[in-house]
């Protein structure tokens, strides 16, 4: 094979070779927008259960007596300190991640945010549980009041 044949057939894979990376990065982009666009629909939808479940809680309190709002007053602002204790330490980790990975915003932020996501649904999977604890306990005490 001829020098200009080998140099023809590097140039000709060099440009085989773009040519995927670049439809290999179009189709990249596009499955990120959807997976973008798939998160903003549930983060809408997630919204709009937040705000009916706030719209029960409530009509449950309007209905409580005064020292069962006194006690959920108390309750919620426990939990909401916790929820910002644990903001502020997923800011903290976030902050000590980004140093390791040199201050880049590559892979370091999508393990990062991977490993906080994990530990937000972990936490979520308690505080469900413990919801579903309280309404069987609800509907017990209910069950036996009528």
């Amino acid at each position: 094979m001829k020098m200009s044949d080998m140099f023809a057939m590097l140039a000709e894979n060099a440009r085989t070779f773009e040519e995927r990376m670049n439809a290999l990065q179009d189709e990249m982009s596009k499955n990120s927008e959807n997976a973008m666009d798939h998160a903003r629909q549930w983060q809408a939808s997630a919204m709009q259960r937040q705000e009916e479940v706030n719209r029960q809680i409530r009509e449950h309190m309007e209905n409580a007596n005064e020292q069962v709002r006194e006690q959920w007053q108390k309750m919620q602002s426990g939990w909401e300190a916790q929820y910002e204790k644990m903001r502020a330490q997923g800011e903290e980790m976030r902050a000590a991640a980004m140093k390791m990975a040199g201050g880049k915003d590559g892979q370091g932020m999508a393990d990062w945010a991977e490993a906080y996501a994990a530990q937000m649904v972990g936490f979520a999977q308690k505080v469900q549980a413990e919801a579903a604890e309280a309404i069987a306990k609800a509907t017990e005490a209910r069950s036996k009041k009528g």
